[in-house]
């Protein structure tokens, strides 16, 4: 198979996977976020990176959105959500934060492929995503990708809808949005 037979294979996937999303449990979270103060928003590898991606478009539609371990992140409070990303739900430092983060009375967010892992316990409000685990065992979805990237790519795809969600409803606009895009490179 070439790589454009791969890149349609993974969009097949990808077009699965978002099509079994709970819309009732992404209107939470675009709740939960819109009446927050902070938002906190960590998870590890590359599930990481889509939580940077989504912590930039968080701010750049006006909300205070912070990445979990830059120099700069503020402290966490009452009234702040921290969002976690993490496929299995077991990422021991995510496990952490998700401790500090109730201990300091903030609410936290797990999406996850798997609710019922010690993270989906720890969360407040959870989000199930189709896919596989890295080691694809115990995921609703059998993948051609490697390890997670179904569930990395769904949940970048799910962080999107939830800032068109919080556009639409806080009546953002891209043009506005692009007035905070970093400018200084």
């Amino acid at each position: 198979m070439d790589t454009l037979h791969y890149a349609q294979e993974i969009v097949k996937e990808l077009q699965g996977s978002v099509s079994g999303l709970d819309a009732g449990e992404g209107e939470a979270l675009t709740e939960l976020l819109l009446r927050s103060g902070q938002i906190f928003v960590a998870g590890a590898g590359r599930s990481g990176l889509m939580g940077r991606a989504f912590a930039m478009r968080l701010m750049q539609a006006g909300r205070a959105a912070h990445v979990v371990g830059e120099t700069v992140t503020p402290g966490i409070g009452p009234g702040d959500v921290l969002v976690l990303g993490s496929g299995s739900g077991e990422t021991k430092g995510l496990v952490s934060m998700a401790e500090k983060a109730k201990a300091a009375g903030a609410a936290v967010v797990l999406v996850t492929i798997l609710p019922d892992s010690s993270l989906g316990r720890l969360a407040d409000y959870t989000v199930k995503l189709p896919g596989a685990p890295k080691d694809q065992a115990g995921g609703s979805y059998a993948t051609l990708q490697p390890m997670a990237s179904l569930f990395e790519q769904t949940l970048l795809v799910f962080y999107d809808a939830v800032i068109l969600r919080i556009m639409e409803q806080t009546g953002q606009t891209s043009g506005r949005m692009f007035g905070k895009h970093a400018n200084l490179e």
